[in-house]
């Protein structure tokens, strides 16, 4: 199967100056790779970064994604020249508050490179139906972490409901693909990984950042329909076949009522019911 074509779940972080584990993350089992020069490399370390980078060999067989540093850094051109150069699949862009922000960035890629835009600002979940409606955005993802500190929140559950709800429902109706979540910190807690991604799959979420290898198959079963969801919606589909097919109007099922809407969220399941196939590791 082409890795392009696999739901995009889990994109694992790896930092741009540790080239010698490129292969091992691209190896892991994570429906994406992110190249990372913003957060996993330190300020004085970033010219060096970039060097390394693009002297080294990238992994093939799965996705690869450069996350450059944030329009207003003195690092962001240089990054995104070298994104322009490297054969990587896409870029993030951190930081992204205007659709203006986006179009600098595209105009310097290649054309139809896509770009994952990360909402992590105050500015930017103000302005995230703009930014989710910037030609060449793919996706937007939450930087949960950040926007805490942006707005002084304390939490990041119930205090960061709206900004995940928030973003949802701007990528759905920009007609872009549904938003990633941000990242667990949970890096020796499968359990709590797990929750979080559970989490996320409820707001609407299509995947979920990771930072460790660990955190991939807690969140790759965060996305996949319950057992029970399955047989649910096998048996809807069942007793819809049973009225046959001059059968109209709502029907019950299971004490609840079904119309056209819960028909298509049982289809829904069972499509996404079947995992993709694993590569491997």
């Amino acid at each position: 199967m082409d890795p392009l074509n696999h739901a995009a779940r889990s994109w694992l972080f790896v930092p741009a100056d540790r080239p010698e584990r490129f292969a091992k993350a691209a190896g892991s089992g994570a429906d994406r790779v992110i190249v990372d020069l913003e957060d996993a490399v330190a300020a004085e370390a970033k010219v060096a970064a970039r060097a390394r980078l693009g002297a080294a060999p990238l992994p093939t067989g799965t996705p690869i994604y450069l996350r450059v540093n944030g329009p207003s850094t003195e690092w962001f051109a240089e990054d995104v020249a070298l994104a322009a150069r490297l054969p990587i699949d896409g870029v993030m862009l951190p930081k992204a508050e205007s659709a203006e922000q986006v179009k600098r960035l595209v105009e310097a890629l290649p054309a139809g490179r896509p770009v994952v835009a990360i909402v992590e600002t105050a500015a930017g979940l103000w302005n995230v139906l703009e930014v989710a409606r910037a030609p060449g955005v793919e996706r937007l993802a939450f930087g949960a972490v950040d926007l805490q500190l942006d707005l002084g929140a304390r939490g990041s559950a119930l205090e960061l409901a709206y900004a995940r709800s928030r973003m949802v429902l701007a990528s759905r109706v920009a007609g872009i693909a549904a938003p990633l979540d941000s990242v667990s910190l949970a890096i020796e807690d499968a359990a709590e990984a797990a929750r979080e991604a559970a989490q996320a799959r409820r707001f609407g979420f299509a995947g979920k950042l990771c930072i460790h290898p660990r955190q991939i198959a807690p969140t790759h079963q965060a996305f996949l329909p319950s057992a029970d969801e399955v047989a649910w919606a096998e048996g809807l589909l069942a007793a819809l076949a049973d009225r046959g097919p001059g059968a109209r109007g709502a029907f019950s099922f299971q004490g609840g009522m079904v119309d056209r809407p819960v028909i298509e969220r049982a289809r829904q399941i069972l499509s996404s019911s079947q995992q993709p196939m694993e590569r491997a590791v």
